[in-house]
């Protein structure tokens, strides 16, 4: 009865999971969709529940079936004591009748003693379906023994043997095999509908649980970035987080954080975006008129008289420096550069004409030296990277003015690896006075790394995002003396 007690214990904390076996999976596919996140994680659990169940029906069948046996080796026993408790061991046919029908069996063999006593009415059959021995069945007889038991009727009667107590050896009954059939099939049964009610009560907390600690938590981020992208100027929209102190609290943290910067970053752009339409209009009404003034001051170069001629030098060179301003302030303005075309070009003629588009007065003593091979092709915009290079070595030029000693700016390309997968460097080195270090902080930032008076910053904004757009990366390098800058431009794809 102890054994049987436990067994019992054991099948109650195992019956969990068997009903999800019977979910269709077509229904729990749809059902999975309309529950969402939480709503798959429901049927996962009921799922892992009934797998975890059929691991374990098996071996709990068999060892039902087991102990269902060794009962009956028990109550055979006991009846046996009756048939020796009789004066001449020998009892009456209704008592036997009876005796055999408690253990339920045809006939009880009990050894002990050196006897061997038997009790039964019917004859003994020729046959017997199975024979089962207690005393030395392994777990995998007794799984294959229920399985037969269970899915193959037996014909004939089985015969039983267990190890007997109290001085007999040896106890043998032979039974029907329906019974014990019956009574496996009724302990699935039993063991099913529990595991049923586990299943979905274990599933059930799993949801309700999901639903309040994850999924809710995120449909609420998810709702906010929504309601953000609407209007992310707005400060309302920004998300207030909660005092958790998981992922989810770090996630709220973070997207409180980032869409606060993004506010303010659109905020700053939309007012920057209306300054700038504006600008936009005044420097080309500006450029018109001081172009106008530029024609008029290219007259006063003929007129002979001294005062004139001393200032009208300074007057065209500041006149100069006004339009170039408007001209680059105008074209960092535009919304967005064109798309580039990149394809494999010749460097050597956008190197070539960097010595017109550097703005060097015809008698300028600086000299620009091109180291290129004929054959160098690199892969880019033409329009866009000459663009970006006339920049650069404008730059350049700007800083070499009032140099003494031989000013000069060397361009050097060379490739790296094979064309279509290797990469071209483009060296544009000047041995001017270089660079101090706050110009160096804010260097390709526009209106911020200009290092000269008058100057507006933009040429190595403009550089950089151009070259950015072809595909490359523009640097400083660290030298000892004047300038240098590293272009990379990697190839396309073969």
């Amino acid at each position: 009865m102890g054994l049987t007690t436990r067994m019992d214990a054991e099948m109650t904390e195992i019956e969990t999971d068997a009903p999800a076996a019977g979910v269709p999976a077509t229904a729990g596919r749809g059902l999975a969709r309309h529950l969402g996140l939480s709503g798959r994680l429901f049927l996962l659990t009921v799922a892992f529940v009934a797998l975890a169940e059929v691991l374990i029906y098996v071996p709990t069948v068999a060892n039902y079936r087991r102990m269902w046996l060794s009962d009956r080796i028990a109550a055979a026993q006991v009846a046996a004591l009756v048939l020796d408790a009789s004066p001449d061991q020998h009892v009456s046919d209704r008592l036997e009748v009876r005796l055999l029908s408690g253990v339920g069996a045809r006939a009880i063999v009990v050894s002990g003693d050196g006897r061997r006593r038997l009790l039964a009415i019917d004859p003994m059959p020729e046959r017997v379906a199975d024979s089962v021995d207690l005393r030395s069945e392994d777990w995998i007889r007794s799984i294959g023994g229920s399985a037969r038991t269970l899915f193959a009727k037996a014909d004939a009667p089985i015969r039983v043997i267990g190890q007997g107590r109290d001085g007999v050896d040896l106890v043998e009954i032979l039974l029907d095999e329906e019974p014990l059939r019956a009574a496996m099939i009724a302990f699935s049964v039993r063991l099913l509908l529990s595991s049923l009610v586990i299943a979905a009560a274990v599933a059930g907390l799993v949801f309700l649980v999901l639903q309040r600690a994850i999924v809710w938590p995120v449909r609420r981020l998810a709702h906010n970035i929504t309601a953000f992208a609407e209007n992310p100027e707005g400060a309302d929209r920004v998300i207030t987080p909660s005092r958790r102190t998981d992922e989810i609290g770090h996630a709220e943290i973070a997207l409180a954080r980032m869409e606060t910067a993004l506010a303010r970053e659109l905020r700053e752009k939309r007012h920057l975006a209306g300054l700038g339409l504006s600008v936009s209009k005044i420097n080309h009404e500006l450029r018109n008129l001081l172009t106008t003034a530029q024609l008029l001051s290219d007259r006063l170069e003929g007129v002979a008289d001294p005062v004139v001629q001393r200032v009208a030098p300074r007057l065209v060179a500041t006149l100069d420096r006004a339009i170039r301003f408007c001209e680059e302030t105008l074209s960092y303005g535009r919304a967005t550069e064109r798309h580039p075309q990149r394809r494999l070009v010749p460097l050597a003629p956008i190197i070539a004409d960097q010595a017109d588009l550097s703005g060097r007065e015809r008698t300028s003593p600086i000299a620009i030296i091109e180291r290129c091979t004929p054959n160098l092709k690199v892969c880019v915009d033409p329009e866009q990277f000459s663009r970006a290079l006339a920049n650069i070595v404008r730059n350049a030029v700007q800083a070499l003015v009032g140099q003494a000693n031989a000013p000069t700016i060397t361009i050097a390309a060379t490739r790296s690896g094979a064309i279509h997968s290797g990469r071209v460097t483009i060296l544009i080195a000047d041995n001017g006075p270089g660079l101090p270090m706050r110009a160096r902080t804010h260097l390709f930032s526009p209106f911020k790394g200009s290092t000269r008076p008058g100057g507006t910053g933009l040429g190595l904004a403009i550089a950089a995002e151009l070259i950015e757009l072809n595909g490359g990366t523009l640097r400083l390098e660290d030298t000892e003396t004047g300038t240098c800058f590293r272009i990379e431009i990697p190839d396309h794809a073969a």
